[in-house]
């Protein structure tokens, strides 16, 4: 395996980004020699790293950290507005790169990502950091990973938050804005990363969060990563990843912890998918599901503060 990492250089005086930078090392493969390098923002109570003296993972009522899963084609800086909410609320924040995105390692073919090794990727981050009592947000492919961790190992988990986010089977169609999507990042010739998220948004952004979001792609030789992502999600009943995710449907069925719904009113790529999540999962019963007004497929980017509040709050009467 070919692996790339962007300069450091890329991520200096970011907007809004002045998180120090973490790592842990995973393997690249099950079993394998070969090792892939993880980063991740760490603020809050316990912002120290595996090599320093141990984070407790304790916030308020010991309620353990706030971990935030990004998505397609976005990385950690995506959660810049959040993290200092619920850190300032007394939780850990935690942000990784998922492999591929951010100041994470990117292998350079698009034959080296598999929807298995994203999730065998994070779990062995999570591991890493014996990461335990997670409250989990995640949107976008945040959710179709975030949501195989929640169901393959329960244990490490007491709450979830789902924000434009689901776990695709590929028994039901995806819809035609996410086949939009997925065939452009097949054929385009040049992936503009940072316009993609601007669409992605009801509001322009800045040149320079585009650029921030340009950051950790020097070239078109390190978007392996984001521009597969579209073409792992599961979209007929024979994909290679629908069996697990089936599984972990069942398991999600069964989940009686707390999950909450905070979907944005302006994503037409997930839009819905939010009353599926809250028939299908017990936990869901009886939690106060909001919509948050104003916002595209990156609520995070442009109503973060606000969802970062939502997720206090849950954890708070939770």
């Amino acid at each position: 395996m070919n692996i790339l990492r962007t300069p450091d250089e890329r991520f200096t005086d970011l907007p809004g980004y002045p998180f120090a930078p973490h790592y842990v090392e995973v393997p690249a493969e099950v079993g394998g020699e070969q090792r892939l390098r993880i980063h991740y923002v760490d603020e809050g109570p316990s912002d120290t790293g595996p090599s320093d003296t141990g984070p407790s993972d304790t916030g308020p009522d010991d309620a353990g950290p706030v971990l935030m899963i990004h998505g397609e084609p976005s990385w950690s800086f995506l959660y810049r507005h959040m993290i200092p909410v619920i850190a300032d609320a007394g939780y850990r924040a935690l942000a990784p790169d998922l492999v591929g995105f951010g100041r994470s390692d990117k292998p350079a073919a698009q034959s080296d990502y598999t929807y298995q090794r994203h999730v065998d990727w994070m779990n062995a981050w999570m591991e890493t950091l014996d990461l335990r009592s997670v409250t989990l947000v995640c949107q976008d492919w945040g959710s179709l990973i975030g949501l195989r961790l929640v169901a393959e190992h329960p244990e490490r988990f007491e709450r979830v938050v789902v924000a434009n986010g689901f776990l695709p089977t590929g028994d039901q169609p995806l819809g035609k804005a996410f086949e939009r999507w997925r065939d452009f990042t097949q054929t385009a010739p040049v992936f503009d990363i940072g316009r993609a998220v601007n669409d992605g948004c009801v509001s322009d952004l800045a040149p320079e969060v585009m650029a921030a979001y340009d950051a950790p792609f020097p070239d078109e030789s390190y978007k392996a990563g984001a521009r597969i992502f579209p073409a792992l999600v599961p979209a007929t009943p024979d994909d290679p990843a629908a069996p697990a995710n089936r599984a972990a449907w069942a398991a999600l069925m069964q989940w009686e912890k707390p999950f909450l719904t905070a979907f944005s009113d302006g994503d037409p790529i997930t839009r819905g998918a939010d009353l599926f999540l809250q028939q299908l999962i017990p936990g869901a019963k009886g939690q106060p599901h909001t919509t948050i007004r104003g916002a595209g497929h990156f609520l995070q980017e442009e109503k973060g503060v606000e969802l970062a509040q939502v997720v206090v709050n849950f954890m708070e009467m939770n």
